[in-house]
């Protein structure tokens, strides 16, 4: 690797992603950069909830576990850490690390947090959301609105000298584009490069899953060693061209077919794949193998950036409430049946609810709800009841009901269990890119 190559893993894919290969990247990679990727529209929007209840909160919960593990190795090797753990609360993140730093003896480590992807306040009542509908009609309440940040976010911070860069919403690959550009002096309007680097980020985003994780099918698709699984990163070079490998003594694997699954997981339009900062062509990619968990990947193409930003709207779910019984041996598939009309009919009827209870059939039909057999002949069936309701005493009624079956419905029901959660739901919108503006501190441990 020279200095004409940029070197960045991925330390995480999603919120809860595993810890230990990202140490292992940290302290055996050789790094210039470990990005972990850990921010969903639900992340974000349970983050908003828990900073309303606690300012201090909103960022990830496994922000200091990460840190503590990953700082020292990452500062002794030069690599530079980007992450939108922030979540909700970037600069408590911020906070929070430079916290640990001075705790790991890591004085003079430079935290930037970049914020300014909160755009509560451009929501109005009779904002357009993509679902068809508007800010008020959802009939929900508003917890708040997060546009997706571009690479552009994060380069004053590199431009600091910051060793740690935490953010909130920016779009997941514009963080390795950051990166890039900052490396290579990449402009901001050389489509073909920064295409290239959107692919690279999108590529690495997803950590494990382009190294054997949510590839493997077993027969169709072996993957060896996936409780070991190794987590990626690339080789990049000047002009975005890229070899993505993993450390070759850990588990799962890096082959063209786990490189083409992930080029198009929650990709709509491969020829217009659309960020903050391009529109990428990744139908131009050329993608081969380049020896035993290597591929290399090349070709892309971009153009202009959209003018306007996705935003995520969240508003206020209300309650989850969950219950389940279990019902085993000879017609097990008819009593929870029987079951689970008996739940539907009284809350409709006796409690008069006109709110949607969703029952599954678990070891018949539950996530295919569609496919349903004309005659169960299953003898290990579980009822699950859920329904969402904005009264907590409302959702409580749906676990009293299903607890209730044990005496008064069919024979052989057990095992009841039940929940009730604070739920979320998240729109989208789009807001004028002239209308979010960026901003970074400087935190110095």
């Amino acid at each position: 690797m020279t200095r004409d190559t940029m070197r960045i893993g991925c330390g995480a894919g999603f919120s809860a992603d595993r810890l230990d290969p990202a140490v292992d990247l940290a302290r055996r990679g050789a790094l210039d950069a470990l990005v972990f990727e850990c921010v969903g529209e639900r992340t974000l929007a349970f983050g908003h909830r828990d900073r309303m209840r606690d300012p201090e909160a909103g960022y990830n919960p496994l922000l200091e576990r990460r840190m503590r593990a990953v700082l020292r190795p990452c500062a002794e090797a030069g690599t530079t850490i980007v992450t939108n753990m922030g979540v909700a609360n970037p600069h408590a993140a911020a906070r929070r690390t430079v916290a640990v730093a001075r705790e790991l003896g890591l004085t003079g480590l430079k935290v930037a947090a970049v914020e300014g992807d909160d755009v509560t306040h451009l929501m109005q009542p009779d904002t357009p959301l993509w679902e068809g509908t508007t800010v008020a009609s959802t009939g929900r309440r508003l917890l708040a609105a997060n546009a997706y940040l571009g690479a552009d976010a994060l380069m004053p911070a590199l431009a600091a000298g910051a060793q740690v860069v935490i953010t909130g919403r920016v779009a997941d690959p514009s963080m390795f584009l950051a990166l890039l550009r900052h490396r290579f002096g990449w402009h901001d309007d050389d489509w073909p490069r920064l295409a290239a680097g959107t692919l690279v980020g999108h590529l690495l985003e997803c950590a494990g899953q382009i190294t054997g994780g949510y590839f493997a099918d077993p027969g169709p698709k072996d993957v060896a060693g996936l409780a070991r699984l190794g987590f990626p990163y690339a080789d990049v070079a000047e002009n975005g061209g890229c070899v993505v490998t993993k450390l070759s003594d850990t588990g799962g694997q890096v082959t063209s077919r786990t490189v083409k699954e992930q080029m198009f997981y929650e990709v709509h339009d491969p020829s217009a794949y659309l960020t903050p900062d391009v529109s990428a062509n990744f139908a131009a990619a050329h993608i081969h193998d380049d020896g035993m968990d290597r591929v290399r990947v090349s070709g892309v193409t971009g153009s202009e950036r959209p003018q306007m930003l996705k935003a995520t709207v969240a508003f206020d779910g209300g309650f989850l409430a969950e219950a389940g019984v279990s019902y085993a041996g000879p017609n097990a598939g008819e009593r929870a049946t029987l079951a689970g009309e008996v739940v539907a009919e009284r809350m409709r009827e006796v409690h008069g609810l006109d709110l949607p209870v969703r029952v599954d059939r678990i070891g018949l039909d539950s996530l295919h709800a569609s496919a349903r057999r004309s005659e169960p002949s299953a003898q290990d069936v579980r009822l699950r009841c859920a329904m969402r309701a904005l009264d907590r005493d409302i959702a409580e009624l749906l676990l009293w009901e299903v607890e209730s079956l044990l005496c008064c419905g069919p024979t052989g029901g057990g095992g009841y269990r039940g929940t009730v959660t604070p739920s979320v739901v998240t729109y989208s919108a789009s807001v004028p890119r002239e209308a979010v503006t960026p901003t970074v501190e400087i935190l110095e441990a």
